[in-house]
């Protein structure tokens, strides 16, 4: 409380005044913007400006940088990004803080997310509230979150055919005919079932809110361990939902059908053949979300979810 006082005494221009506002908890920013979306670029300006006048370093990803035209500050890849990085501000919508995710995880850099998308989930800070919410987060008022991933290994013959990881979910679907399709779903080396459905999701607790919750699965809370397994219109309805320790390793196999895919985090991944299996299970990274002070899991469902 004496600090408190004797700070409250001291004008901008006193020295020792100016040495506490600059003593931030982080020294070294990056900025990831949805690169693709042009009309993002004055609001990255602003928060460059706003970052600059706070005499903070900062890198600009490099696909950001060039097709936003952000020019000055030095640039780097996702996966050249390192922890001497303290903070990672992403502009955009929840698929851009997915890929963010991704290319970030393991580098213990939190995120922090400025809503420029559709739903928000993922990224905090509405675009009109960037600049206050920023001055508070440099001001230590926040929380951090660590958030599990999924790894996914993709077989075919017994031999590796391709990996990924995900921060949402790993899907495992029907291709371009209107048939179902027949797969195997085992547990820790135990069948569960075989169904016949349009699909399959396995998904994080982050992802039981994105196309998981669409096909009847259950909103996990981000701090579970716990995986979803949701079928995607199943022909028998006793196919439902299954929650499982993220412990556990997941095992899908191709049995019958026309065409199937793998995608992760919405994205396509492969086409499987009959046979294939799909082993999916938690990847021993995780990656940390920042959330500004008072954030609240339960409202952000009933804002984004309209639960009255």
């Amino acid at each position: 409380m004496l600090i408190l006082h004797c700070l409250s005494d001291l004008s901008p221009d006193d020295g020792l005044w100016f040495n506490v506002l600059m003593s931030y908890p982080f020294k070294k920013v990056a900025l990831i913007g949805k690169h693709n979306s042009p009309e993002i670029r004055d609001q990255m300006l602003a928060l460059v400006q706003f970052l600059a006048a706070h005499k903070l370093a900062i890198v600009v990803e490099e696909y950001t940088a060039e097709r936003l035209d952000i020019k000055g500050y030095p640039t780097q890849s996702l996966k050249a990004m390192s922890s001497d990085i303290d903070l990672a501000i992403v502009v955009g919508g929840d698929g851009t803080m997915l890929t963010a995710g991704r290319g970030l995880m393991g580098t213990n850099i939190p995120l922090v997310g400025i809503n420029r998308g559709k739903f928000g989930f993922l990224t905090d800070i509405s675009s009109d509230e960037m600049l206050p919410a920023m001055e508070k987060i440099l001001a230590g008022e926040y929380t951090l979150e660590e958030r599990i991933m999924l790894c996914v290994h993709i077989e075919r013959d017994g031999q590796l055919l391709s990996k990924g990881r995900a921060f949402n979910d790993v899907v495992v679907s029907k291709g371009d005919t209107s048939r179902l399709i027949e797969m195997t779903l085992a547990v820790d080396g135990q069948v569960l079932n075989r169904q016949r459905s349009d699909g399959m999701i396995v998904a994080t607790p982050t992802g039981t809110t994105a196309y998981a919750l669409s096909a009847g699965g259950p909103v996990l809370h981000p701090a579970l361990d716990a995986i979803a397994i949701v079928p995607i219109c199943p022909h028998t309805f006793t196919n439902r939902p299954i929650t499982i320790s993220s412990a556990s390793q997941i095992e899908i196999t191709y049995e019958h059908g026309e065409d199937a895919k793998v995608h992760v985090d919405g994205l396509p991944h492969v086409v499987l053949s009959l046979g294939d299996k799909v082993r999916v299970k938690r990847d021993e990274r995780t990656v940390t979300l920042l959330h500004p002070q008072g954030h609240n899991h339960y409202e952000v469902l009933r804002q984004k979810l309209r639960w009255g």
